[in-house]
């Protein structure tokens, strides 16, 4: 069904695009990974086709997003990120008035964080049914662990209180990019995802998590009401959405 035909879809096409609009000749660009991102890949590649957008290069958050970002033409940096990020393009799954995330839903958690963190801003855009009074309300936390030794990461989750699924794969359990296994975790409502961030930070085989917290500059918010581009407070929260 094309964007146009099916809502959803089409405000993230206009969220996407919104945000690749703030791109800018010569930035170092991240790639995010998943279906609202894509929208913003694919509008910085036909700006740069145009001549729009000039001395770009960009580093994805996936495998899936450098075969995609390398098909439309658009240069890629090597991965162990030689430069700083200007400005990081990503999704998320779920997102809560502080403009605190939960994102892991296509299994690009830890590279997503890793090219976060490297960037000075990060632009996140979503559909206005992504916005959640509270974490966990309408999402699993994804939490990425090694292989060896996960029953034993199920067990601990299930301590914190979460009720875990680990995340099916083809013929299998899903691999992440890593070669590690996603555990999705339903805490329910968050109460404090600082505190629970800690305590999964600090459990030796847990590899990454997909608490985002205090990291998104900018929220890009697409819905009836049009767009919505948000930017992260000075005292370190958002605006309400």
């Amino acid at each position: 069904m094309p964007p146009q035909a099916n809502p959803e879809a089409r405000f993230k096409q206009q969220a996407g695009e919104h945000a690749a609009s703030l791109v800018q000749s010569g930035m170092v660009v991240g790639l995010g990974t998943g279906s609202t991102a894509i929208f913003a890949t694919r509008k910085i590649a036909v700006r740069l086709q145009t001549g729009d957008l000039q001395g770009i290069v960009a580093i994805a958050t996936s495998r899936a997003t450098d075969d995609t970002a390398r098909a439309l033409g658009i240069p890629m940096l090597a991965d162990d990120i030689p430069r700083e990020i200007d400005i990081t393009i990503d999704g998320a799954d779920e997102v809560d008035p502080a403009m605190d995330l939960i994102k892991g839903g296509g299994g690009a958690l830890l590279r997503e964080k890793i090219v976060a963190e490297a960037s000075r801003l990060e632009v996140i855009v979503v559909d206005e049914g992504k916005l959640s009074p509270r974490l966990g309300t309408h999402w699993p936390l994804p939490v990425e662990v090694l292989e060896f030794g996960w029953r034993s990461q199920v067990r601990f989750l299930e301590s914190l209180g979460a009720a875990v699924t680990p995340r099916p794969g083809n013929g299998g359990l899903f691999r992440t990019d890593q070669g590690n296994l996603i555990l999705d975790s339903r805490f329910g409502p968050i109460n404090n995802p600082l505190e629970l961030a800690g305590k999964l930070e600090a459990r030796a085989g847990i590899i990454g998590h997909g608490l985002f917290i205090g990291i998104a500059s900018d929220l890009v918010v697409a819905g009836n009401d049009g767009i919505r581009h948000l930017q992260r407070g000075h005292g370190g929260s958002g605006q309400q959405p």
